[in-house]
């Protein structure tokens, strides 16, 4: 070989160029000779959850990879996704399609209900899967820990579908808050025009039958098993504790986002609950939450100081007040809700997915660009880093080791919600996921039904309540106790 010649060039001007390719694709050898599919190469994909979200997001990524496997536990509902997709082998159990594909699937999509994000994703990345998680991430902090710590340890490409997170809102959001262009934050109001699906409901007095179409059990997965109801399946799930995280988890990945990401948050300190009536099952119809972060030292970002600050949340038709200066007959809600940065310079206001960013003072800043322009779609972002080899790899705008300590917070204000009767700011220990001031001693009471109707023309109220030991009661909801059968892969956090 002549010293002039490289390794690469000889490689490109001998084999390679006698066989007419420049990889082998992945359908031939199962990987590229580095391990990691190439970048022209395709991937096997399989989809878990298609009926709602889960097809939107297959549909981002089917022009250019292999849909291989769908699995879904309503066969109705998921019907029009199976048709569209004939050559991608049916399922309805997730755990059998792992057992007969897992050496053919290179990375999973999954768009099921909250409570099953964890177990599906979990077992993936354990398999070497990449995955991409449909927001809220998980239902628990355990999980949300879990998920991140795994991530990290098998070198899989992730992301979660809070597609806001790959546009050009939240990096502009960041870009302001870096650049000084506000001063130093100490409060922001964030709210969401959901639910628009019921909440405040009480817990069905009867069961029904199950569809054919339908598998309960796998719906119900590692949660307790509860008698089936047109209530909770299909869409409602999310109003439901058992499945869900209500307004909050539907929507904060979302309107958050450039908050946890622009004020570089990390774990809150204090959090506070409040909420319409609040019942054991189902979400309230309305909330409002306030976490209190400390202040932090973020050394890269030299032109503004992190003091400590306050985050607001309101959903169910309840908004912020209008900060002083608002433009008369502005609607608040972008998209589906908005944030409200204070600053000590001036207020920056997002939409819902950090879009259309503005200044109240009306001014237009030009600020040097940070962060990388996300080009592809939010699912595409993922397609590529999961070609990427491990070492090199581009992160996407919201893979775990950031959408991991992200979702932490957001489902940390549902257990403020949940663990609002205690009447106390809760005192939260991130790093050892654990409230400092719940004593085994604390109990309060919870609202388990709320019926009222009118009796020979008297009103009848008829609540009913039990006791609850609040230390098992929160660490439950920080760490849930999965149905027999099912189970998180085991690692030290």
């Amino acid at each position: 070989m002549s010293k002039s010649m490289s390794r690469r060039s000889f490689l490109q001007k001998s084999g390679t160029a006698a066989l007419g390719l420049t990889i082998i694709p992945n359908m031939v050898m199962g990987k590229s000779f580095s391990g990691v599919a190439a970048p022209s190469d395709k991937l096997n994909i399989a989809v878990v959850g298609i009926g709602g979200m889960g097809n939107a997001n297959l549909k981002a990524v089917s022009p250019t990879e292999n849909i291989v496997a769908l699995c879904d536990v309503d066969w109705k509902y998921a019907a029009k996704v199976f048709k569209e997709n004939p050559n991608a082998k049916k399922y309805w159990d997730w755990r059998k399609m792992y057992d007969e594909m897992g050496k053919s699937i290179d990375a999973v999509i999954v768009a099921t209900a909250d409570h099953t994000h964890a177990i599906i994703a979990s077992t993936a990345i354990t398999m070497g899967k990449h995955v991409y998680v449909q927001k809220p991430l998980t239902h628990s902090v355990y999980e949300s820990r879990l998920l991140t710590k795994l991530a990290a340890k098998y070198k899989v490409a992730t992301q979660m579908g809070n597609q806001g997170s790959s546009g050009p809102g939240v990096r502009q959001v960041c870009d302001w808050i870096w650049n000084g262009e506000i001063g130093e934050v100490k409060r922001v109001d964030t709210f969401t025009d959901r639910p628009i699906w019921p909440q405040g409901l009480n817990t069905p007095a009867q069961g029904m039958w199950v569809p054919d179409t339908l598998n309960w059990d796998l719906f119900t997965g590692p949660a307790k098993l509860v008698p089936y109801n047109e209530i909770y399946h299909p869409w409602n799930w999310r109003g439901w504790w058992n499945y869900g995280t209500g307004a909050l988890g539907d929507m904060a990945c979302h309107i958050m986002h450039p908050i946890f990401k622009g004020l570089q948050l990390g774990y809150p300190t204090k959090v506070q609950g409040s909420s319409t009536l609040l019942l054991t099952d189902c979400a309230p119809t309305a909330q409002t939450i306030r976490y209190t972060f400390p202040a932090r030292n973020i050394p890269k970002i030299a032109k503004v100081k992190f003091p400590e600050v306050e985050v607001h949340w309101y959903d169910g038709g309840i908004k912020p007040v209008m900060p002083q200066g608002w433009p008369a007959g502005k609607n608040m809600n972008d998209a589906g809700g908005a944030a409200i940065f204070y600053g000590t310079k001036d207020t920056l206001i997002c939409g819902c997915y950090g879009v259309n960013p503005w200044l109240l003072s009306g001014r237009k800043p030009i600020v040097p660009k940070t962060q990388r322009e996300v080009t592809l779609s939010h699912e595409m972002d993922w397609v590529r880093a999961c070609k990427e080899n491990p070492e090199s790899r581009v992160e996407t705008a919201s893979n775990f080791s950031e959408a991991g300590p992200f979702n932490e917070m957001v489902v940390m204000g549902v257990l403020a919600v949940r663990l609002q009767s205690l009447n106390k700011e809760l005192e939260w220990d991130g790093a050892n996921m654990q409230f400092n001031n719940i004593s085994d001693s604390d109990k309060f009471k919870m609202t388990v039904s709320d019926d009222f109707k009118i009796v020979d023309g008297d009103p009848k109220f008829d609540k009913t309540t039990i006791d609850i030991d609040a230390k098992p009661f929160a660490q439950e909801l920080i760490k849930h106790t999965y149905r027999d059968g099912w189970k998180l892969p085991d690692m030290p956090l």
